[in-house]
């Protein structure tokens, strides 16, 4: 009888699967659980990252879902600045399972929303979704009933959803000491003022992440029994770290964690699935040629192959069942990746809260 090894088929094994292949011709990292339709209505929110995959949605005629798409009139830049169109509500980045746990027992009423406000030089600010106001808000009741708004987009979003995206990014955050609730980022670094008495820093450990992780979808399926979640993990590595360690080792354990639970969430549940983003840019057998020179921002050609690679596995394993539709091309394994003219755009990259932090290391 033959053991088990005998039988695998060669992407089970390193030698055929990886070291004999070039990098841009490893395929089939994902075995995806569900079928994702052009005409679903798809949901994203998370870290930066998750950005990508409305774009790359939206570019291949895809059903992306903005439920808070902002007033007519705005202009490009206006609706960029106000974080229109960033995500599927406007919460601004949503970096960890607390905080996505957070935002739905808001929206469905399971918590009360917290009185927490910031203020800064006479104007208000959401602690929650800091960055979405340029400026803040000129009163409390305009903050309330902007984050009504948002609270509404959420519902709406998780009831009429088919695929919910969520890109989980840190692990590292800052909380209210008496009663645990989760900020966006540090006080006192985009408003407010950071207070040791009141403040305090927080790096989730693995069983509270996936608690929160697991709660915040067992609560989106008691709203929307139909609902399948994607989950993935940001590739891109802490901007700075509250954590005591060094920033590299820091993010090396907070993916890591991420990761783990991420594996631990989908086993068991056909509802649930992971898609590899994070191994296509950062495993070494890619030789980082996916980050720009700062090695930490995700190149355009990073980006490309995350998505090509989405858009291929979904076909492989489905194939036939939505005709007319084909995967992508795969890119050339021969093709140099193009060098960025510089850094990217510092404007772009403060879209997530997150980079505020780099304007504070020491010159």
């Amino acid at each position: 009888m033959p053991h088990p090894y005998e039988t695998l088929p060669e992407d089970r094994f390193w030698r055929t699967a990886v070291a004999e292949r070039q990098p841009l011709e490893i395929e089939g990292l994902w075995q995806p659980k569900f079928r994702i339709k052009a005409r679903n209505r798809i949901v994203t929110a998370g870290s930066c990252f998750a950005q990508h995959f409305s774009r790359a949605l939206v570019a291949r005629g895809y059903r992306w879902t903005d439920l808070e798409p902002g007033p007519e009139g705005l202009t490009p830049e206006q609706r960029h600045d106000y974080h229109y169109g960033t995500f599927s509500f406007r919460t601004g980045n949503i970096y960890t399972p607390k905080m996505l746990r957070q935002w739905l027992e808001w929206a469905f009423g399971v918590q009360p929303v917290p009185e927490d406000v910031w203020e800064t030089d006479g104007r208000f600010y959401d602690p929650f979704r800091p960055g979405v106001e340029p400026g803040g808000f000129e009163s409390l009741a305009e903050l309330r009933a902007s984050r009504d708004g948002t609270l509404a987009a959420i519902r709406k979003a998780v009831e009429v959803a088919q695929v919910f995206v969520f890109t989980m990014g840190l692990t590292e955050a800052w909380q209210n000491k008496a009663t645990g609730t989760e900020y966006a980022v540090c006080p006192g670094t985009v408003a407010g003022e950071f207070d040791a008495e009141r403040h305090v820093f927080v790096n989730h450990r693995y069983g509270d992440l996936l608690g929160d992780l697991l709660s915040a979808i067992r609560l989106m399926r008691q709203q929307n029994r139909g609902l399948n979640v994607l989950l993935t993990v940001s590739p891109v590595p802490l901007t700075a770290t509250a954590s005591g360690q060094h920033v590299l080792t820091a993010t090396s354990a907070s993916k890591s964690i991420l990761r783990a639970v991420a594996a631990a969430a989908c086993e068991g549940r056909a509802n649930v699935d992971y898609f590899p983003s994070y191994e296509i840019i950062t495993h070494p057998v890619y030789r980082g040629q996916f980050f720009a020179p700062n090695q930490r921002s995700v190149l355009p050609a990073g980006v490309d192959h995350v998505m090509a690679s989405f858009f291929r596995d979904q076909a492989a394993r489905f194939e036939g069942k939505e005709p007319g539709r084909k995967a992508p091309p795969a890119p050339d394994p021969e093709a140099a990746i193009p060098e960025p003219d510089g850094d990217l755009d510092e404007e772009a990259e403060l879209r997530c809260e997150e980079e505020i932090l780099a304007a504070f290391a020491p010159r």
